[in-house]
């Protein structure tokens, strides 16, 4: 089509920019594309841009050119017009409630029960990239390594998203280290950091039955402690934070909820 496929430095906003026009864009992308029954590979054959572009775009990233934005429509048989109308209003970022948390902060326990409270469906991020996969976690780190996996995690958040379906979403312990992903996290979701100690952690997944964190790293005591001190000032950009020490499960989720509400 002689356009050109993927996207230049200037053509994708500064990270976290506030701007509706994108964001229009985005949803009107992402319905019609739904609408079509097109996934995002087949949109990208039938525009001409790459995939990457588009997720950008859905995503209220993607800083369309002019020439960009007439291919995107007439793949979508709509009108560039039609992808910029206004929207009524934006995301509800309380329709998405996702917990963060290292391995052993309670997300799954405590991810269920306020799902059951708020009657809602519970997700878990690192289940819907296994589908994505046809692999189990382990198998798609040693066999495609974590870069493939961060792509699949942006794909399946995007698709948690896409849904327009309220949820409690558990992610995965090291989301907040991929920034792209993290910010579009937190600026469509309300994010609640499950704090807890290292020693609880450790504790809690010893609980759990798993040895692996002493079979296979007789120094998984300390590297845990340092993982906790790196990744603290990521979580503490969330929305809640909510110390999982003296708290049982149901105390969690009360203050949880009495917070949203």
């Amino acid at each position: 089509m002689g356009q050109p496929n993927g996207s230049r430095a200037g053509d994708i906003a500064a990270p976290g920019r506030d701007d509706d026009v994108l964001i229009a864009l985005g949803h009107h992308a992402r319905e019609l594309r739904r609408q079509r029954r097109l996934t995002l590979r087949e949109l990208a054959d039938r525009s001409g841009l790459s995939l990457r572009f588009l997720l950008d775009v859905e995503a209220g990233r993607g800083n369309i050119s002019v020439r960009r934005l007439a291919a995107l429509a007439s793949a979508l048989d709509a009108s560039p017009a039609d992808l910029l109308a206004p929207v009524d209003a934006r995301p509800d970022r309380r329709h998405v409630i996702a917990l963060l948390g290292l391995r052993g902060a309670g997300k799954t326990t405590i991810g269920r029960r306020l799902a059951r409270r708020l009657r809602r469906r519970f997700v878990e991020l690192d289940r819907e990239v296994e589908q994505r996969a046809g692999l189990a976690l382990g198998e798609i780190f040693s066999l495609h390594g974590e870069q493939y996996y961060r792509r699949l995690e942006r794909e399946a958040l995007e698709e948690v998203f896409g849904s327009g379906e309220p949820v409690v979403l558990a992610v995965g312990g090291g989301l907040v280290t991929s920034a792209d992903t993290y910010a579009l996290l937190r600026r469509r979701a309300t994010t609640v950091w499950l704090k807890a100690r290292p020693e609880d952690y450790w504790r809690r997944v010893l609980r759990q039955g798993d040895r692996r964190p002493i079979d296979q790293h007789p120094h998984a005591r300390e590297a845990l402690r340092q993982l906790v001190v790196e990744r603290e000032p990521l979580y503490t950009r969330a929305d809640l934070v909510v110390d999982t020490t003296a708290l049982p499960v149901a105390g969690v989720v009360d203050q949880i909820e009495r917070t949203l509400s």
